[in-house]
């Protein structure tokens, strides 16, 4: 069905009226300012919150982490997310962290970063892995096992290290030295090795395909764009609003949730992202397509980049954040997960997984104050909101009666992305959803909206709101 849909969108994409719709022309929704003008959110189980969340700062990979392993930036993380609320590590009861890129030997990376940021031995802690998404699920899985009464203060969050992924020896070459582990004889071992080809040595990197196509994500995202009708000046466009928006964030002091990483041998801490470009129309143009050649329309400019980073945060009970004097960002509302074809549908998550989240909170879209989409590409993010304001695709697809229709430009990702900002694959969703908690203090909102794609098709959706006792930091 997804293929079907995907050939005749290309055949006709006026069945959309999508083709002519110019990103900037979203349209601009009305919300009022006042918190007691919204609607009462109902509450799923306790009142859970995220009380405060951090981050190192996002490196290009093989940048100033380079000589790092991933659990020591997760050990950053771990330790920032106490320093920054005061918190004592035996308070926490329990440890979720999400890693994709595993290091073998840190394979539960959540108990080995612990151990080292200074936690207890006697907090448990376990890893989790959901691609782009793996923070969402620590972060969710904190909220299921605080509503089943197990535990009352958890600490979620995410690592990812790609200037060391992990290379392995060729599996012939792997066999053999499995076998020869065995041999009992120098002998044995000697007829073992002599069985060694040219071609054992060869290494195999890790796959940047989906294994259930075998396609790159960076394809995949050049035929949903071209599907969508969005064309290459669209996504330049928005790629160039996303580091925009960050240089100014950043410039403003607004990105908080970033921590100080001091390296051993240097004098100067890092202290702030460096993926940021804001580049001209022009030096955008001229860079040539990166996956599908010569007509692809994905470029290295508007689409996320290799990065190393770590984030963390803290979610408890309302009740047992007062109780340890602690003042919450925000409620952690609603949340669902979602997935499609791996094909053709591979990064439509957000589309699918908002509509569910506004139905289940009983929310309008111009309910919504801040919308944090990830940005693996910038086809991507127009694909999903040329879906979301479509009919004919949420008939057809999503099985609704009429669109969702599409967010309010003006508090859509405003403080930049992960095109801009850099995306570590498991450290992304604390990042969006502490970006959400803290624009909706600065910007005096209500409800927060988090949305991203993961590989294998699927994605998340997650529904904030602002706590009353929550300032900017």
């Amino acid at each position: 069905m997804a293929s079907y849909m995907a050939r005749n969108i290309v055949k006709s994409p006026t069945a959309l009226g999508l083709v002519q719709q110019k990103f900037t022309c979203v349209r601009a929704l009305s919300i009022g300012s006042q918190l007691n003008q919204k609607k009462a959110n109902p509450v799923v189980g306790q009142n859970i919150v995220l009380v405060d969340g951090v981050r190192t700062p996002f490196l290009l990979s093989g940048t100033d982490y380079s000589k790092l392993m991933p659990h020591d930036l997760a050990t950053h993380a771990l330790r920032g997310i106490l320093s920054k609320t005061g918190l004592p590590a035996e308070m926490v009861q329990y440890v979720i962290y999400g890693t994709v890129m595993q290091e073998i030997r840190t394979s539960n990376i959540a108990r080995e970063a612990a151990l080292c940021a200074g936690y207890s031995d006697k907090t448990p802690a376990h890893t989790v892995t959901m691609a782009c998404i793996s923070s969402n699920v620590a972060m969710t899985t904190a909220v299921g096992l605080i509503n089943s009464g197990i535990y009352d203060l958890i600490v979620a969050g995410g690592v990812e290290f790609m200037s060391d992924i992990p290379i392995r020896l060729s599996r012939k070459m792997r066999s053999l030295l499995l076998r020869q582990n065995k041999a009992k004889t120098l002998g044995q071992k000697l007829s073992l090795f002599s069985q060694i080809r040219p071609d054992y040595l060869i290494p195999e990197l890790p796959s940047i395909s989906e294994f259930s196509s075998g396609e790159t994500m960076g394809h995949s995202a050049d035929r949903l764009a071209a599907s969508f009708g969005a064309t290459r000046q669209e996504q330049d466009d928005y790629a160039q609003r996303s580091h925009s928006l960050a240089q100014q964030a950043s410039d403003k002091g607004y990105l908080t949730d970033i921590i100080p990483v001091h390296m051993a041998g240097s004098d100067k801490p890092i202290i702030k992202d460096n993926g940021i470009r804001v580049s001209s129309k022009e030096q955008l143009a001229k860079l040539k397509p990166a996956f599908i050649k010569p007509h692809g329309t994905v470029t290295a400019a508007n689409a996320s980049f290799l990065t190393d980073g770590a984030s963390a945060c803290i979610i408890t009970t309302e009740a047992r954040a007062k109780e340890l004097g602690l003042k919450p960002k925000a409620y952690l509302r609603q949340f669902t997960y979602v997935s499609q074809d791996p094909i053709d549908q591979l990064l439509l998550g957000p589309a699918y997984g908002t509509p569910i989240i506004l139905e289940k909170s009983g929310l309008q879209l111009n309910e919504i104050d801040t919308w944090e989409f990830h940005e693996a590409f910038a086809g991507q993010i127009l694909a999903n909101l040329k879906a979301l304001d479509s009919d004919w695709f949420a008939q057809r697809y999503m099985k609704r009666q009429s669109k969702v229709g599409s967010p309010d430009i003006s508090k859509f990702n405003s403080w930049g992305g992960s095109l801009s900002i850099g995306h570590p694959f498991a450290a992304t969703g604390v990042r969006l959803a502490m970006h959400t908690a803290n624009r909706l203090v600065r910007e005096d909102g209500q409800f927060g909206m988090v949305a991203a794609c993961a590989a294998g098709g699927q994605g998340v959706a997650m529904l904030l709101e602002r706590h009353p006792d929550a300032t900017a930091n």
